[in-house]
C-alpha cells in the first residue's frame, strides 16, 4: 500500500507504520496528559484516560479527501481493499510497542508526571481515527474483539461510505460517524468522495447505526462559512442516525487543511456554543451536556441520558468488558462536569493562540 517514500516521509511527521496498512501516532493530547497539563474532551465526555490512550489506523487508505482535514500525509486514495491483509496479532502488538517507544522520552523528562507516564504504559483504550478509514480493513472484527480480551476500549471513527461494514461491525465500546454536511451539494464540496453514490451511501450508514444497541455518536465538523447553515437538514440526517450524542465541534485551521481553506473559516468557541444552541431547537430528544473548550467542541446527548437532573455519559468500562454486548443505558456513569462556561468573545480570543499551540503540538 505505502512506498518507501511515503513511509519515510510518515516517520518524518512521527508516524509509525505497521506492517502494510496500518499506522500509529500518539495523540497530542497523550503527551499533554503525561505533562500534567490536562487531557482531551473524550476525557471530560466520556472518562477515557487521555495518557492510557492509543490513537491507531487499520487503513491509510481513503475514500474522501475532505478539504477540512489536517494530516500532512494523504492517504492511498481507494474505494475498494486491494492489498494484503496484515494479521491482526501482529498489528495489535506492533502497534502498542510502536506506541510506548514514541513515549519512551518522557521516562526522562522532567515536564513529565512520573506516576502517569508509568500507567502510560498500559494502554487502556484504543482511537481508530488517525487516517484513512479504518472500518474497511477486512479482519476489523477479529482485531476488535483482540483488543476487548486485553481490556482496550475501542472508538472507531467512519466516514459513513462504507454501510455494510457498520451493519456487520461486531459490539465496541463507541462508533462514530463524521458528518460533515446537511446536503449532497456541500458533502461533495467538503468531502471530495471517490464514490458516487456518496449521499446514498451516507444515508444507508446513518440507518445501519441506528440499528446499532450500543454507544453512538455522531460528530460534525463546522467550517465557518461553508458548513454552518441548514439546521433542519442537519437534524433530519441526525435523527435518522439515531446517535446516544452528539459532539459539534470547530474546524481547526491546521496542518494541510491551510493550503484550502482560510483561517476565516475556523469558528471560535462562542460560535460553536451559539450553532449548537440553535441545533439542539431542532432536536427535541436531546439537549446540550458539556464543552471543552481547547478542542472547541460540545457534546449534546438523549435527554434520557439524564437522570434525577444529573447527566450520564460516562462508560463504565469494568461493565462493557464484562459484556460488550451490552445497551448503552446498561454501562453509564455520572458525568462529573456538565454546563457551559459562560465566557465571552472576547476571553476566547485571548486564550485562541495558547488552544492553537496546544492542539499542535
Amino acid at each position: 500500500m505505502l512506498s518507501k517514500s511515503a513511509k519515510e516521509e510518515l516517520k518524518k511527521q512521527v508516524y509509525r507504520v505497521i506492517g502494510n496498512h496500518s499506522a500509529v501516532k500518539v495523540c497530542g493530547w497523550t503527551k499533554s496528559m503525561i505533562r500534567g497539563l490536562g487531557g482531551c474532551y473524550k476525557l471530560k465526555f466520556y472518562g477515557i484516560q487521555s495518557h492510557q490512550c492509543m490513537q491507531m489506523t487499520t487503513s491509510m487508505s481513503c475514500a474522501n479527501r475532505c478539504v477540512f482535514c489536517w494530516r500532512g500525509y494523504k492517504a492511498p486514495v481507494s474505494k475498494e481493499w486491494e492489498w494484503e491483509v496484515d494479521d491482526p496479532e501482529m498489528i495489535l502488538e506492533e502497534s502498542e510497542k510502536a506506541h510506548h517507544n514514541l513515549l519512551v522520552g518522557f521516562k526522562g523528562n522532567k515536564e513529565a508526571n512520573k506516576a502517569i507516564y508509568e500507567k502510560s504504559k498500559t494502554v487502556k483504550h484504543v482511537a481508530l481515527s488517525l487516517t484513512g478509514e479504518p472500518i474497511i480493513y477486512p479482519k476489523i472484527n477479529e482485531l476488535i474483539d483482540l483488543f476487548h480480551k486485553k481490556g482496550i476500549s475501542t472508538f472507531l471513527v467512519t466516514n459513513a461510505q462504507y454501510p455494510e461494514q457498520i451493519r456487520d461491525l461486531k459490539p465496541i465500546t463507541q462508533l462514530y460517524i463524521s458528518l460533515d454536511a446537511p446536503t449532497k451539494e456541500l458533502l461533495k464540496k467538503i468531502d471530495l468522495p471517490l464514490f458516487k453514490d456518496y449521499w446514498e451511501r451516507l444515508n444507508k450508514s446513518l440507518e445501519c447505526m441506528a440499528e446499532k444497541k450500543g454507544r453512538t455518536c455522531i460528530r460534525l465538523t463546522i467550517i465557518k462559512g461553508i458548513n454552518d447553515n441548514h439546521l433542519k437538514e442537519y437534524a433530519a440526517l441526525l435523527e435518522k442516525g439515531d446517535p446516544d450524542f452528539i459532539e459539534v465541534k470547530a474546524y481547526m485551521h491546521i496542518g494541510e487543511s491551510r493550503e484550502r481553506l482560510k483561517r476565516e473559516n475556523m469558528p471560535i468557541h462562542e460560535e460553536i456554543v451559539a450553532f449548537s444552541k440553535e441545533l439542539v431547537k431542532e432536536l427535541p430528544e436531546y439537549d446540550i451536556v458539556s464543552e471543552h473548550i481547547p478542542s472547541r467542541v460540545i457534546l449534546l446527548a438523549k435527554k434520557k441520558f439524564k437522570k434525577q437532573g444529573k447527566w450520564h455519559t460516562w462508560i463504565n468500562f469494568k461493565k462493557f468488558h464484562e459484556n460488550n454486548n451490552l445497551k448503552t443505558e446498561d454501562f453509564l456513569l455520572p458525568t462529573p462536569q456538565t454546563g457551559l462556561s459562560g465566557k465571552g468573545t472576547k476571553d476566547l480570543i485571548r486564550e485562541r493562540r495558547k488552544e492553537e499551540i496546544e492542539l499542535q503540538d
